[in-house]
């Protein structure tokens, strides 16, 4: 009677196992459910969702900075700004820009993200919202993938929305899928950048509309999706680098207003 108890519940514990394996995320069709949010209520930053971004050697970071210039909350909205370095004396660089992200306080996998922003336009203006992996699954960048929901450059009326990693960067399969798209966006007006992440397609939009699909291939080289981990978020006004090309220290400040910021699953 002892063994046939122990028989009888080991089929159990394994079918649970294999259930919790096999968890494929959202379905298309079923509603979502709100799962973080911030629409910057508090008087500052909160740091228990997010981090200031800090300098770093990539093409973007080289003039992040926590200069009180650079992010700062306002009647329910979020600032990041370009501007130019008012003090070279202790800090060097010509410019100083902000950013925030989530790394180590908020990542998901699969669902839904969406950024209600404003852009405003200069010359080396790079604003961008995007996502990286929380943890290095598959080794260091590119390897775990680069989700790029917007990024915006100088005046342009158009934002692209990117996905990399190292099937696009270092296999240069960037056509198969193609790897990024192009849309029309009025930067005048608040707009509502979002992704919506399915274990077999990635898809981009602007006010709720789809404009890109980045779709996962059965028969490709498996860095090809790296993404079937959590991934945290990025929000940074940058300024500068090879493809956005130089600043106009003219044009500054700069800034991306934040209205809110939220995730579904």
């Amino acid at each position: 009677m002892k063994y046939s108890i122990l028989i009888f519940f080991i089929p159990v514990v394994l079918i649970s196992c294999k259930e919790q394996e096999t968890y494929t995320g959202h379905k298309e069709g079923e509603p979502w459910e709100l799962i973080w949010e911030d629409h910057f209520e508090k008087n500052s930053l909160d740091t228990t969702k997010w981090n200031v971004i800090e300098r770093n050697k990539a093409d973007w970071g080289n003039y992040m900075s926590n200069h009180v210039d650079c992010i700062w909350i306002k009647d329910g909205l979020l600032f990041l700004r370009g501007i130019v370095n008012p003090d070279r004396t202790t800090d060097t660089v010509p410019y100083l820009t902000g950013g925030v992200n989530t790394k180590g306080k908020f990542s998901y996998q699969y669902g839904k993200v969406e950024i209600r922003a404003k852009l405003e336009n200069a010359t080396g203006a790079w604003p961008a919202m995007w996502m990286l992996a929380d943890q290095p699954k598959y080794g260091k960048y590119p390897r775990n993938g680069e989700i790029d929901l917007m990024e915006h450059l100088n005046y342009e009326n158009k934002i692209y929305q990117t996905v990399h990693s190292y099937y696009t960067l270092v296999l240069k399969k960037k056509d198969n899928p193609p790897h990024y798209g192009t849309t029309q966006v009025n930067n005048e007006e608040f707009n509502i950048y979002g992704m919506e992440w399915y274990p077999d397609k990635l898809v981009f939009t602007l006010n709720g509309k789809e404009t890109f699909i980045y779709p996962r291939l059965e028969d490709a080289d498996p860095s090809q999706w790296p993404f079937d981990q959590p991934f945290y978020v990025m929000i940074d006004m940058q300024l500068g680098g090879s493809w956005v090309g130089k600043v106009d220290p003219t044009d500054l400040p700069v800034q991306m207003i934040v209205d809110w910021v939220k995730v579904y699953k």
